[in-house]
């Protein structure tokens, strides 16, 4: 059977989408995939498929009130069949499934060249790795894709039914997907691909993204008004007024644009110190990150002028789907993750593919294509650094020498492997960076007490009480920790200190 010319393009998309992550079946488990995939017992039977839908992303007490039942969903059955390899394969189909749909998107909207350029950005993009080769990105990579198919529903097909279905999906695969109105309402009010549909669609795909959303709001609410966790709050935010809140997020725009335009730095992590508190609008980082907004006002303004409307609504596209993570609004869980700029991403590619599509000239195919080369060995060369705990650790003790969280992972390492002597000296170079961590304190505390020192424990767990009052989430985590490498009587010990520590 003869391909067309289109599919055929699809199929180098899917290819190089797959490609550049080869490497990740190589992958094992790390950091949150622990949580979430090897100690999450709703991954046990086949039971956590519908179980997952009344059961909050974390476990009551760990903080991070998220209701994202579709994805554990999709964890359980990846447990079902096969161990880390499959559960990482699955996560590069989810990836290729959302690059054959940029692809399909640009593709439509701006010709057969644009789509095939977006759909190749899109696939080898290095600011995807943390989404697609860590195994809890899967939230990031299937929340993307049914956002795309809930745009490509209501501007393509015009489809209330598919396009509401679609936002449900990906409301309960995570929470960013809500963004999916405001990237439609935008194509519209641009007047990308198609003109606005008649009065009756529009009040037709209203009323099934108002059943989606309120149906999802109805189930995360009872599912969550009960559960005992923490407000998620990035630590660089701990005590910060609004204000300040607002520069600092403003500042990480400059962080934003940096890795979408020329990600050749990446980072696993870019918490306090590595990105601290800005409290003035004369900081330059600041200056900065209002420079990379106003010059991305103006490149929307003169693709506008100039009629290159795709280009405008891919920009657009870009400020809609990170408004849910940027900081601007509300203070989330993180200041800047390369994960959560996944959807953005994808209005970058499709900006980029439409505009780079329209370049002529005997070098731009030449030059677009090494562009995406180097784009693609970047990506395959970061893959590995998800492998596991270790290699993670590595790269953020190397990546990011000013973060807390390079020393506390270490540190937990050692303790894994009964070395505590090496685990607390760890531990104290982590509290010199940051001493607002309580985890920092119990988990020091934990290595004092497998030392033989229990004076010192109980003084670092004072110190932890002060740091968040009562941690119970925290101490249990850290007493399973050292249940989990057979030192029973100081899990027995470090729970009994902290009831002293939290009794009235």
């Amino acid at each position: 059977m003869k391909l067309s010319p289109e599919r055929r393009l699809d199929l180098a998309v899917a290819a190089c989408a797959a490609v550049v992550y080869l490497g990740a079946l190589w992958n094992g488990f790390a950091l949150d995939d622990r949580p979430q995939v090897v100690f999450n017992p709703l991954l046990a039977d086949w039971s956590g498929i519908w179980r997952a839908f009344s059961a909050s992303w974390w476990a009551s007490g760990f903080g991070g009130q998220y209701y994202r039942p579709l994805t554990v969903a999709t964890l359980v059955l990846d447990a079902r069949l096969d161990g880390a390899p499959w559960f990482h394969l699955v996560n590069v189909l989810w990836h290729v499934a959302a690059t054959l749909t940029v692809a399909a998107l640009a593709r439509r909207w701006a010709g057969a060249r644009a789509g095939l350029i977006a759909g190749l950005l899109f696939a080898v993009h290095p600011v995807h790795v943390e989404a697609v080769a860590n195994v809890v990105g899967r939230g990031e990579l299937m929340a993307a894709l049914w956002t795309l198919l809930a745009v490509y529903a209501a501007v393509v097909r015009e489809s209330p039914a598919w396009s509401g279905v679609a936002l449900a999906c990906g409301l309960l695969s995570k929470e960013n997907a809500a963004v999916a109105p405001a990237l439609v309402a935008s194509a519209w009010l641009l007047g990308v691909g198609v003109t606005r549909p008649p009065r009756r669609t529009m009040v037709a795909l209203a009323a099934a993204w108002a059943a989606a959303g309120g149906a999802y709001a109805v189930a995360r609410w009872a599912v969550l008004h009960t559960h005992t966790g923490f407000a998620d709050i990035a630590p660089v935010f701990q005590g910060a007024d609004a204000l300040s809140v607002r520069l600092t997020a403003a500042a990480a725009l400059a962080d934003v644009a940096r890795l979408l335009v020329f990600p050749l730095t990446l980072r696993v992590d870019y918490s306090l110190q590595e990105r601290t508190l800005v409290t003035s609008a004369l900081d330059t980082r600041f200056l900065a990150g209002v420079l990379c907004a106003a010059i991305w006002a103006a490149l929307v303004a003169v693709a506008w002028r100039r009629g290159r409307r795709v280009e405008a609504y891919g920009l657009v596209w870009v400020a809609v789907a990170l408004v849910p993570v940027a900081n601007l609004l509300f203070p989330v869980g993180v200041l800047v993750a390369e994960r959560t700029l996944y959807l953005p991403s994808a209005g970058f590619a499709v900006a980029a593919g439409a505009w780079l599509g329209g370049l002529r000239g005997r070098l731009a195919p030449v030059l677009v294509g090494l562009g995406l080369l180097a784009a693609a060995v970047r990506t395959a060369w970061r893959v590995p650094v998800w492998r596991d705990d270790t290699t993670v650790t590595v790269s953020i003790l190397a990546d990011s020498p000013r973060s807390y969280r390079g020393p506390q992972y270490a540190a937990a390492l050692l303790q894994a492997a009964r070395n505590p002597a090496r685990a607390l000296a760890y531990y104290r170079a982590a509290l010199a960076l940051y001493d607002r961590d309580s985890r920092l304190f119990i988990g020091a505390a934990d290595a004092a007490l497998a030392l033989g020192q229990p004076a010192l424990a109980d003084t670092l767990l004072r110190r932890a009480a002060a740091v968040c009052g009562r941690c119970s989430a925290n101490y249990l985590n850290q007493a399973g920790g050292a249940r989990a490498r057979g030192d029973s009587s100081i899990a027995d010990s470090l729970l009994a200190r902290a009831g002293r520590m939290e009794s009235p």
